[in-house]
């Protein structure tokens, strides 16, 4: 199991979020939840993923605060992207999990690799 706890990263109105934190409890696994809308993310922490995933790998693109922020139509430069991504969690890819050294974006398959990597 893990000794420390695991960090996800969300809203209250993911279902993503909601998924993994159900999945870290369901495993007796000791977690933090962040809440994005009451705090934001730290752009050391947002980066951290960035460096592991890319910037677009983070970005919802179907997401309506994406289509809201007119980005399919825009042309803006990584750090603008990264300070919007900051500004406003609905343009994230979530949850955002850490587990020790592990990360992971989303809830597809290779983050739930991640996640049941985070509990062994």
């Amino acid at each position: 199991m893990a000794q420390n706890p695991v960090q996800i990263f969300g809203t209250k109105k993911s279902k993503g979020a909601r998924a993994a934190e159900r999945f870290f409890k369901e495993r007796g696994v000791k977690i933090h939840y962040v809440d994005l809308t009451q705090r934001p993310l730290a752009k050391g922490e947002l980066t951290r993923f960035v460096q592991k995933f890319g910037l677009n790998a983070l970005l919802d693109m179907e997401g309506k605060a994406y289509r809201d922020a007119g980005l399919e139509y825009l042309r803006v430069t990584d750090d603008r992207l990264l300070e919007k991504m900051l500004q406003d969690p609905g343009l994230l890819r979530l949850p955002l999990v850490r587990g020790g050294k592990v990360l992971a974006v989303g809830e597809d398959a290779a983050a739930k690799a991640a996640w049941a990597e985070m509990v062994q």
